[in-house]
């Protein structure tokens, strides 16, 4: 296959993912109107002892991710979302603190964090602050505190190229996009909390046409999916079935004060 012919095929690919976002993105809207009683099934008896965070991209409300987090729901995980979180324009920090909040009125602790895209950098901040919170914490406090880690697809840790030289734009700059920005203050603030990182589980697709960089995070586990496109991959079981796999390994591993 010719340069051009890949380029064209990676085109029509990429419009094809833009597709399943906004087909998805209609379905959450209509789940909204229409919300679904969770379901809590039996499933695997150790499910039910790992509670499950689902924190959505940016313009992906609560509901985008419900499908996961039903299919969860059904295999016995406690499933909590963020609905403060809105259509998620906030900054980064603002996003984890609400986080944390709604997490602490439930009298939620030791869960592990779903996430897609802009949801993974807010689940890394919400897992800083629950480790500086947890230091200063008795004795009588969860070993593991708020968080027992992170599985996230398709994250920007370094950020996004996606819009090029219009991105770079002062009135960008200030919009919520802005943070995507690689070096943006947000990006280079959370970068900084490195000790986090080991209980990540980052999951890239096959390629990732909003995040040209890819997904890559130094210290965590890093796996790279069969399954092509920014969008896509939240919607497939196969990868479905990869993240509750890592669910459990990350349960499982020996306690740490995240």
């Amino acid at each position: 296959m010719t340069r051009r012919r890949r380029r064209l095929a990676r085109t029509r690919a990429a419009a094809a993912d833009w597709l399943v976002a906004g087909t998805d993105l209609a379905g959450a809207l209509w789940r909204r109107v229409r919300p679904r009683v969770p379901v809590v099934g039996d499933g695997d008896p150790g499910c039910a002892e790992i509670p499950v965070v689902i924190l959505p991209g940016i313009l992906e409300p609560w509901t985008y991710l419900a499908p996961m987090g039903n299919w969860f729901g059904e295999l016995g995980h406690p499933v909590h979302y963020v609905e403060t979180l809105g259509w998620n324009l906030a900054d980064v920090a603002r996003s984890a603190e609400r986080c944390r909040d709604v997490l602490r009125e439930r009298g939620v602790d030791e869960a592990v964090i779903v996430a897609h895209s802009k949801g993974g950098l807010i689940g890394k901040a919400a897992m800083a602050l629950s480790r500086q919170a947890h230091s200063g914490e008795t004795a009588s406090a969860s070993p593991e505190g708020q968080f027992v880690g992170m599985v996230t697809v398709a994250t920007p840790f370094g950020g996004s190229s996606l819009g090029g030289r219009l991105q770079r734009l002062p009135g960008v700059r200030r919009t919520p996009l802005g943070m995507f920005l690689p070096g943006s203050t947000q990006l280079v603030s959370l970068a900084m909390e490195r000790a986090v990182n080991e209980r990540i589980v980052s999951l890239a697709p096959a390629w990732d046409q909003v995040i040209p960089e890819g997904s890559h995070l130094e210290g965590a586990l890093n796996v790279r999916l069969d399954v092509p496109g920014h969008f896509r991959p939240v919607r497939d079981e196969g990868v479905w079935r990869t993240i509750h796999e890592h669910i459990h390994l990350l349960a499982a591993a020996p306690p740490t004060t995240v």
